[in-house]
């Protein structure tokens, strides 16, 4: 019985696991931006039409040889930024080849932080879970399972310290909308002690829903991307999204056009307030 490695789990302060290859470890940009992405990779299947989702289903428990190279043209995009949330990443079962996608990632795109939530645990058949891919040691790092049914998760990382620090909140929520509303809730509380925000990931909701109907409807995020992201072969809804405070300069945001998984990844660029750098001389305006 798969039941077996299906553990009840608690909310927990971690540390992020250190890519030994990299060099030199950074704070904060000097350049006071911020780059984001956030991608579900569906393990690296490529599912390009929906009649994969019948023909490749086999491919979410058994290994195939196009994975490797779907990592790597995963890992091609990640180049450009600092941050990257991770969405249905295998932890390094037989379908992945028993390879941690999250650590693979992080050697093929030269991270120097990165952090695997399992949250379905099957063993050697399957390690469901969520990753961070990072530049910047964070100050804290969180690992919170999220309410509903086991198996949906949330990563938090605060960048900086005291008042002005920075929030960022990496999810994969619920198919359901009582459980995502749970599960937003949950959220809401998390960062309610935070001035700066941002959360991102996989939501499986429009942004509507998000933004006038949800939990978080009372703290004025600003939702820069509408452009949808799924199916990626023929984009018609928006289900990924990263989402800001009102006090976050955007300076770019894009959908990518690559399509290596059901889901098209969501990039945001934006400008760190100064009161997070100190008493460092404000930023040039560009």
């Amino acid at each position: 019985m798969l039941r077996r490695w299906m553990t009840e789990r608690a909310a927990a302060t971690c540390s992020p696991r250190i890519n030994p290859g990299c060099g030199e470890l950074a704070g904060l940009p000097a350049d006071g931006r911020l780059r984001l992405l956030s991608f579900n990779i569906q393990v690296g299947i490529n599912t390009e039409r929906y009649r994969h989702y019948v023909t490749r289903s086999w491919q979410h428990l058994l290994p195939h040889a196009g994975r490797t190279l779907n990592l790597q043209q995963i890992a091609g995009q990640l180049a450009d930024f600092d941050l990257v949330a991770l969405q249905e990443v295998d932890g390094g079962s037989l379908r992945s080849g028993y390879v941690n996608q999250v650590e693979r990632l992080a050697q093929l795109g030269n991270f120097p932080f990165w952090y695997q939530q399992l949250n379905r645990n099957y063993g050697r058949f399957a390690q469901h879970s969520n990753g961070l891919l990072s530049r910047i040691s964070p100050s804290l790092l969180e690992d919170h399972p999220l309410p509903g049914p086991a198996g949906r998760g949330a990563i938090m990382l605060r960048l900086g310290e005291g008042e002005n620090a920075l929030a960022v909140v990496m999810m994969h929520l619920a198919l359901g909308g009582r459980t995502r509303a749970r599960q937003l809730a949950y959220i809401r509380e998390l960062i309610g002690g935070y001035r700066h925000i941002v959360l991102m990931g996989d939501m499986n909701t429009h942004v509507a829903d998000l933004l006038l109907y949800s939990p978080l409807r009372d703290l004025g995020l600003m939702a820069p991307q509408l452009a949808p992201t799924f199916p990626s072969w023929r984009p018609q809804r928006c289900l990924d999204h990263i989402l800001l405070s009102s006090e976050l300069t955007l300076e770019r945001v894009s959908v990518l056009s690559q399509s290596i998984s059901d889901h098209l990844p969501v990039a945001v660029e934006i400008r760190l307030p100064d009161v997070m750098f100190g008493s460092r001389a404000s930023l040039p305006a560009l």
